[in-house]
């Protein structure tokens, strides 16, 4: 038989999402992959029970219906600061996932190279290689996940198509100042290097923090990508709804590049959607309030379990340190967690570049009720821990 492709043997299938299966074998608290349990908007599921019965239910136009490129394009000219134009800026892709591979593969040709920060989303570095580019990973450091000016400047040196900046931060939490910002910035101008953003968490981030658009910064616009979706402020990970935003330019080569990828995402839910852009202001402002809420509940039952932890600054994720505990491997330690303590997080190192392995990400997406339980089962960790060295 032939073989098959070696782009395809370097890779596993991904960690978070085989933690869910592992979770869902051992009837563990899915604390791994980052999705709710919880539903979303009301109105909003009002909207997708009107348009089942009244349609559209066959293809929309490949790149958005126009009522939904049209509502997205308001929303986030409102929130970005800067004017989208609905048919010239914008293209509408299956979830944020489609929509980093599609910018890739607009502007990056193979052997090209691409800046990737670690600890990363695993996809970013599949993505990549996928496309036949090379990934070249600055580390960011923990606590503060900052990057060095000067290892930054040397991955620049290397003369990269890109840098992928997910703002703020999978796994890490981290939002990245405007000084930081404006320093990546610059260097994109000095290398002529595109800039691929993920700010699917654009509305989770926790004061005093602020989220900046980097397409927003001055001359910016013309050279970001940024990549984002639905899924996360609307608490609807299952619609794939997802869009990148850019200059015309890069529009036409990305609308190209979707079509053969997936044609188009699905017409009935695009239209549910246009009611959630449509959202006053409030509805943000309470979205910030829950997840607030979330993170200071479940900071503190981390709190009462004794976790080391590194508290987040946006999104909804947690990187608790394990290495107190002595585990070497984080995969093992996870899959033991979710086995024997009825909890499931994500492996560290499964983000990492490096050789970190002392790191576990958990996510608070869930009912009080959900993250009051598991917070009752890591209490049980460290008795567990005791028989497990027995």
């Amino acid at each position: 038989m032939a073989d098959i492709s070696e782009r395809t043997k370097i890779f596993t299938e991904s960690v978070i999402r085989r933690m869910t299966r592992i979770s869902n074998e051992h009837g563990a608290i899915n604390l791994s992959q980052g999705f709710p349990d919880f539903d979303p908007p009301l109105e909003l599921r009002e909207a997708l029970q009107d348009v089942s019965l009244k349609g559209p239910h066959q293809y929309a136009i490949t790149w958005g219906a126009p009522n939904f490129l049209e509502a997205l394009a308001k929303k986030q000219s409102h929130f970005m600061g800067i004017p989208i134009e609905a048919q010239k800026n914008i293209v509408v892709t299956c979830g944020s996932t489609e929509a980093m591979m599609a910018a890739l593969l607009s502007v990056t040709n193979p052997n090209d190279k691409v800046i990737v920060f670690s600890p990363f989303y695993e996809n970013y570095g599949a993505d990549t290689i996928l496309t036949g580019a090379i990934p070249i990973y600055v580390p960011l450091t923990p606590p503060e996940f900052n990057f060095d000016k000067k290892a930054l400047r040397a991955a620049f040196e290397q003369r990269p198509k890109a840098i992928i900046i997910c703002n703020p931060g999978n796994p890490t939490g981290k939002v990245f100042t405007k000084a930081e910002l404006l320093e990546i910035a610059a260097l994109s101008e000095e290398f002529d290097t595109w800039v691929i953003t993920d700010e699917v968490y654009e509305h989770i981030v926790y004061k005093p923090y602020e989220h900046t658009y980097f397409a927003a910064l001055p001359n910016m616009f013309k050279r970001t990508i940024t990549c984002s979706s639905l899924s996360k402020t609307y608490s609807i990970t299952g619609w794939r709804l997802g869009y990148i935003i850019a200059s015309e330019k890069v529009i036409n080569a990305a609308r190209k590049v979707h079509d053969f990828l997936t044609v188009g995402a699905a017409a009935p839910l695009q239209e549910a959607a246009v009611r959630a852009l449509g959202f006053e202001d409030s509805y943000y402002d309470e979205l910030l309030t829950h997840y607030t809420r979330k993170k200071e509940l479940f900071l503190r039952l981390l709190d009462e379990a004794n976790l080391k932890y590194i508290e987040p600054q946006g999104a909804y994720y947690v990187m608790v340190d394990i290495s107190e505990f002595g585990a070497k491997d984080d995969v093992s330690f996870c899959e033991w967690l979710a086995r024997e303590v009825g909890v499931a997080a994500v492996p560290g190192s499964s983000f990492f570049k490096e050789s970190v392995h002392n790191y576990i990400r958990f996510h608070f997406a869930k009912k009080d009720e959900t993250l009051l339980e598991a917070g009752k089962r890591l209490l049980r960790l460290r008795e567990a821990l005791k028989k497990r060295n027995v």
